[in-house]
């Protein structure tokens, strides 16, 4: 059954430019450095206010630094909110560079620092190199906010896919280690649970883009083992947490036709009956990376939903 009846109409024109991707591991260097011409490309933005910097950082114990990039209003002013920004990819694709034309202008719309993770990738580093990685990040950001010129009271984690799966398992280690306060969560169409390889879903969602068979490879991967099986920390699928209370508030949009819909419903459902504040947008007719098709109706408004609710976020004393 397709649901290509169902895709807004003004997606369908775009839809079929999106490549089809057959995942294995054999495939994956060649993937992805096709990966940053094709669906994940976005042309660089130069924005003169806002200065972009490379940066080595700590990585954890035993393992190498971490690579962010860094996105500074030029002015001068009292301290700034942050964003710990993770970028998507299935755990296995992608790189901060491929959201470099969104931080830029979100650094400069929302006058904030974005740091934008380079987490290693699985397979080749499984869980949990990822999320570790990207915890690295966020006690480097914090460590150095007065560097930054960074107010870590107003220290916000997010991304899409992917990096909103992480995030939102970042925001468990944060906090359950105790170590960062986080003030917000902004997970954009997260990959958050592994079960859905193995659940039995509408044959609707998960069609364009992120497949069934991407979603297997992408947690087998990261998982380094089959997905769906008991034992799975919730630092690497969020959903397996047995409590979301004392999370920060959080934002989640998705497509109606993503794969992800009824994790994410269930993950924003469970946040809610936590007593986490909770915004959650379910988008008729997109697909999994909609958002990416800024200049259609559906691209516009999910980009101005996620940049408002960020901006009243990070707005908070």
């Amino acid at each position: 059954m397709s649901s290509r009846h169902l895709v807004d109409p003004e997606l369908l024109p775009v839809l079929d430019m999106f490549p089809a991707l057959t995942l294995t591991r054999e495939a994956l260097p060649q993937q992805r450095a096709m990966g940053a011409q094709s669906l994940f490309a976005a042309p660089k933005v130069v924005v003169p206010e806002v200065e972009t910097v490379e940066r080595r950082v700590p990585g954890p114990a035993g393992a190498p630094e971490v690579r962010v990039l860094v996105y500074k209003p030029r002015a001068a002013g009292e301290r700034r909110p942050a964003l710990l920004h993770i970028h998507g990819g299935g755990y296995i694709l992608g790189s901060p560079d491929m959201s470099d034309a969104r931080n830029v202008l979100l650094a400069k719309q929302l006058d904030c620092v974005i740091v934008s993770v380079d987490y290693r990738l699985a397979p080749e580093t499984p869980f949990p190199g990822p999320v570790e990685d990207c915890y690295a990040a966020l006690k480097w950001l914090h460590a150095n906010a007065d560097g930054l010129g960074v107010d870590t009271r107003r220290i916000a984690i997010g991304g899409e896919s992917a990096g909103g799966g992480l995030a939102a398992a970042l925001g468990l280690l944060a906090r359950d280690r105790g170590e960062i306060p986080i003030l917000f969560q902004w997970l954009l169409c997260p990959m958050l649970d592994d079960r859905t390889v193995v659940r039995d879903t509408s044959p609707l969602m998960g069609e364009f883009v992120w497949t069934r068979a991407s979603n297997r490879f992408g947690w087998t991967s990261l998982l380094g083992r089959e997905p769906g099986g008991e034992g799975i920390s919730p630092y690497a699928a969020p959903a397996r947490a047995e409590s979301l209370a004392g999370l920060p508030p959080t934002f989640l949009n998705v497509g109606s036709l993503d794969l992800f819909l009824e994790e994410d419903i269930e993950y924003a459902r469970r946040l809610a009956s936590a007593g986490v504040p909770v915004e959650l947008h379910v988008y008729p007719g997109g697909f999994h990376g909609f958002e990416m098709v800024g200049q259609s109706r559906l691209g516009k408004q999910s980009q101005h939903d996620s940049t408002e609710a960020l901006r009243r976020a990070l707005s908070r004393a």
